[in-house]
């Protein structure tokens, strides 16, 4: 055993010997137990050891000291690249939390209302149409027909994807964007000009069904459009700079590639990279709202630590207290979550705010938490959530997709709640 675990050890101490600029606290101060938030660690390693992923940071906060902080494995397997605190991973969906922030930044300036129709500021989503089964009772074969739209979709709608936009194939909508072939790249503003001349897969307001892209996308062209920026340009000058996070990018600059963890996916060949998308076209800026932001877990903590704040972190204020308790209250009512991934992450007893879901039942989640603890994740494997009632944060960044690590880092930080 000692053998098998040496090599395992040394990638463990010099992915830990680039700590970042955290101070550790002793998790007794903090109420938790040092012994048992110990059990991250084997949790980790035994993902790593199985190839589930190739490495992974952590990082624990409470009552506003950070108890844990550590990496493990590998960034790069080729080169053998160990993983550091600071390593930077592509966060896919865990932007559409700052998309939302933004949004409600310029709800706070008096630029919008979250019950505004986007055609205010997007006129092609003017006059939506909706594309309904035939036969409800047996959708596969019998077809669709178009019928209008009985209310437009508002910013609200998008934030809480209860929108009706499709993304992928599935649904009524589905033949409408395999038809459409909605470009990669290019600018933001055409992407989201060529989605909105798509049917929905319901009537705004209806139903809840995850938009992986587009909804956020039409988020950021607003954000961009109200504010007279580019995204990039808004999230660093209205969000970054002022929180500190110095290493959260849409574009990745040349000399910090290298700190980006490399992507992976699981098959019966163990870890391997997928393959290269082609290249985006060289025209144009897409910065997507809803997938594009590359970052730390030390920088998502300072976004975290600032909702968790209500607003404000380190004497600067982003929004109201007034905002986040809107932002994390649930939206939706009783529509449910559980057509998302259900095999990623059980969301019964969830609802969802802006950008976020929202916990409304501990019992009915069978993991542990809070009701009111707020999160989300992305596509890759990372996951953030926030818990007021135990003033607690978790970060998990891994850089591979894989059933049930994001539940079992949860329940591995709750069961250390000591006191």
């Amino acid at each position: 055993m000692k053998s098998l675990f040496a090599p395992v050890l040394a990638v463990l101490l010099a992915g830990q010997s680039y700590a970042a600029s955290l101070t550790v606290s002793k998790p007794e101060d903090a109420g938790l137990s040092s012994e048992r938030l110990k059990r991250i660690q084997p949790l980790m390693q035994g993902h790593i050891e199985a190839k589930d992923f190739a490495g992974a940071v952590t990082l624990v906060t409470r009552r506003g000291k950070v108890v844990q902080h550590e990496a493990y494995g590998l960034m790069d397997l080729d080169a053998k690249k160990p993983m550091r605190t600071d390593t930077m991973f592509r966060l896919a969906s865990m932007t559409k939390p700052i998309t939302a922030v933004a949004i409600l930044m310029l709800m706070e300036d008096g630029k919008l209302l979250l019950t505004d129709p986007v055609s205010k500021y997007l006129p092609e989503f003017k006059n939506p149409k909706v594309a309904v089964w035939n036969l409800p009772n047996d959708p596969k074969g019998s077809g669709y027909r178009l019928a209008p739209a009985d209310r437009e979709i508002s910013i609200q709608h998008l934030l809480t994807h209860t929108s009706g936009l499709a993304n992928g194939e599935a649904g009524p909508a589905g033949e409408f964007v395999r038809q459409a072939k909605l470009p990669r790249g290019g600018s933001l503003a055409e992407r989201v000009a060529r989605a909105a001349t798509l049917p929905l897969n319901f009537q705004p307001g209806t139903q809840w069904e995850y938009s992986p892209g587009t909804g956020f996308d039409t988020l950021g062209r607003v954000v961009e459009v109200l504010s007279g920026m580019n995204l990039e340009q808004f999230f660093k000058q209205r969000i970054f700079t002022p929180l500190g996070m110095n290493n959260s990018f849409f574009t990745v600059p040349q000399n910090r590639l290298g700190d980006v963890a490399v992507l992976y996916v699981p098959g019966d060949q163990g870890l391997t990279r997928p393959p290269a998308p082609a290249p985006m076209p060289a025209s144009g800026e897409y910065f997507s709202g809803a997938g594009g932001l590359t970052g730390s877990a030390e920088d998502y903590l300072q976004f975290a630590q600032m909702l968790l704040n209500g607003g404000q972190s380190n004497g600067v204020r982003l929004l109201s207290r007034k905002s986040v308790e809107l932002m994390t209250d649930n939206a939706i009512g009783n529509l449910d979550l559980r057509n998302h991934l259900p095999v990623e992450m059980n969301l019964r007893g969830y609802g969802f705010g802006l950008g976020v879901r929202v916990r409304r039942s501990t019992g009915a989640s069978g993991w542990l938490g809070s009701v009111g603890d707020f999160g989300w994740a992305g596509a890759y494997g990372t996951y953030f959530w926030v818990d007021p009632k135990e003033q607690l944060i978790g970060v998990m960044m891994v850089s591979t997709r894989r059933p049930g690590v994001r539940t079992s880092f949860v329940n591995a930080v709750y069961q250390a709640v000591a006191d």
